[in-house]
């Protein structure tokens, strides 16, 4: 396991150095996806093949494929990721960021690298259908809110249709689910502490996107720029933070 994590940090090394020479963020998710996708295949191809696990290669390259394509396209409308600004002129801010980047990448590969390593022919197809319900959740977000936000007519707005009126962050809910997916999908080919330690994975990216760099920079985010409309925090205080749900009821006047 050791050789895939000097690989994903070898890989955002990389990235990071032409990305720092002309100061741009375009390098950045692109090189997200290729880790999540050349950590795949190496460890198809120096293991043993079985359908079982060209099937979850095939699932990670789907997941990373999708969200690389989507994150470039945005990212060429952006110009520029916020989240960078005050760290992008830093060579050792910067780097640790490529860096961290390269380590959550191959903890949330674990029990998929692990799996493939293993050669086992022991699976859950359930996992199956739960990622690929969580693919189509992020994907019909990501593609909700991006169109939103390309029509003029919405600018300085926020969004509360579709997905996003019963969830606000149903691209994170989606993401979770493809990772539990995953890890449902191997669960019946590891072994004594290999279910525990294999955990690192969902738990990892529900900790990143729950209360680290996900939903909380989303939300500051949010509150600094819609904080003072009504409208605004009606929908923030009865709309679900994270799973679909039905919305509550409004607040009647007077009550």
């Amino acid at each position: 396991m050791t050789i895939y994590l000097l690989i994903a940090v070898g890989i955002n090394i990389l990235m990071f150095l032409p990305a720092f020479i002309i100061k741009t963020d375009k390098f950045t998710d692109i090189s997200y996806a290729l880790t999540f996708i050349v950590l795949t295949w190496t460890a198809w191809i120096v293991n043993p093949v079985s359908a079982q696990s060209t099937l979850i290669a095939a699932m990670l390259t789907a997941w990373a494929l999708r969200l690389g394509i989507f994150l470039r396209v945005r990212i060429g409308k952006m110009e520029k990721d916020k989240r960078f600004d005050g760290i992008r002129g830093s060579f050792p801010k910067f780097l640790g960021f490529w860096i961290f980047q390269g380590i959550s990448v191959w903890i949330v590969m674990i029990p998929a690298l692990w799996f493939i390593s293993k050669n086992s022919d022991e699976v859950c197809f359930a996992g199956v259908l739960i990622w690929a319900a969580g693919l189509l959740v992020e994907t019909i977000a990501d593609t909700q809110k991006f169109r939103f936000h390309l029509k003029t007519e919405n600018k300085g707005k926020f969004i509360r249709t579709g997905l996003w009126s019963t969830s606000r962050h149903p691209n994170y809910f989606g993401e979770i689910l493809c990772w539990a997916g995953v890890y449902l999908y191997v669960l019946p080919a590891l072994s004594g502490t290999e279910v525990l330690w294999t955990l690192a994975g969902p738990i990892y990216i529900v900790i990143i996107l729950l209360f680290v760099s996900g939903i909380p920079t989303v939300e500051k985010r949010a509150d600094e720029k819609y904080g003072a409309d009504p409208d605004y925090r009606d929908y923030k205080e009865r709309t679900s933070m994270l799973i679909p749900w039905k919305k509550k009821a409004a607040k009647q006047a007077g009550t």
